[in-house]
Parts: structure tokens; sequence; C-alpha cells
């Protein structure tokens, strides 16, 4: 009753580079130095293989624009669908590893395995962040990310949910309150 996580595009690419994309909802950052974040798989899954041939994946976050796709990947096999052409997607050379990003994706994080771990239904996949792409639509003029531009989704009990709005930053609950000139207290 973990609920909600959220829905992500994973890309991969098998030994002879033919691509695919499935989705994932187990999925979430382990380790912060060094990075590393983790996905749960079922090694039936055509993707599976993939990453137990080449050690490496892509995780593309999703947003309310991509929720058709990603609910097309999650359902589809890249065994009897080019799921990047029957979806637009388009695929993007990765900077570290061979599989390719998703273009429509506001961030792509370029992972290598560490460790598989055989957990039953589900094989856990924990891997190490080499490579982070951000697409610059979501950069402010200082450069700040905002992942709220790019309208996230999650997934919950079979449903698909875009984020309400934000309640606060981390601190906040501790942080100084401002006078009315906006002078620190």
């Amino acid at each position: 009753m973990l609920y909600p996580v959220p829905a992500v595009l994973v890309t991969v690419a098998d030994k002879e580079g033919r691509p695919n994309v499935f989705t994932v909802a187990w999925t979430g950052t382990v380790c912060s130095n060094p990075p590393m974040v983790s996905i749960s798989v079922r090694p039936q899954r055509y993707s599976y293989h993939c990453i137990e041939e080449t050690g490496e994946f892509v995780i593309n976050l999703t947003t309310k624009k991509l929720a058709f796709a990603t609910d097309y990947c999650g359902v589809k096999s890249g065994r009897d669908v080019d799921k990047f052409k029957e979806m637009h997607l388009t695929a993007l050379p990765a900077k570290e590893v061979k599989a390719p990003l998703i273009a429509q994706s506001p961030v792509s994080l370029e992972c290598r395995v560490k460790q598989t771990i055989p957990l039953g239904s589900h094989t856990m996949f924990v891997a190490e962040i080499v490579s982070v792409s951000i697409d610059d639509a979501y950069l402010d003029e200082e450069n700040k990310f905002h992942l709220d531009w790019a309208d996230p989704i999650v997934y919950s009990h079979g449903t698909y949910y875009d984020l309400g709005k934000a309640l606060g930053t981390f601190g906040y609950s501790v942080a100084k309150k401002k006078n009315k000139n906006n002078e620190k207290k």
C-alpha cells in the first residue's frame, strides 16, 4: 500500500543495439553518494533480458503529455510492436550507455547495473546513475530545474494521476518566518 509511485519509461537496447521502451512503476532512489536508483522488473518482460545482457538502462521521467504512451508501453510488448514508432517517441543517443533517451522526457537518467537481486515475481536492478540529461525547456533563466513545469505523473492502484500544487520545500517547517518587510526574524 505504498502509493502513489512514479510511473517511468525505461529504455533499453539489446546487444545488437535494438532499442525498446517499457513502463516501470516500481522504481526509486536508493543512494545519493554515489547516485543510485532501482527498478524492479518481471523476468518474463521482453526488456528484462536486455538489461541482463547489457547491464544498462535509462529511466525517463513521464509527464501528462506522455501518459498515454506510458500506459501503452506498459501493456504492449516489444516482442510484438515497435513502441517508439507506435507512440511517436523520439530516441536520442545517450552519453554513457547504449540504451537511448526519450526526447519527450523532461529528465533521463542513464544507469549501469551494480547489483541484481531476484525477489520472487520481480528482480530488482540496483544501478548507478552515470549521466543525467535535462530538457532545457524546464530550466529557468538561472538554470534552476522546474519539474512541475513538465506536469509529472504518478501511478496508484491501476490509475495514473498528475501531481497537485506544491505544499512547501524541504525545510519549510523549520524555516524562520519573514516579517512584513521581508526581513528574516
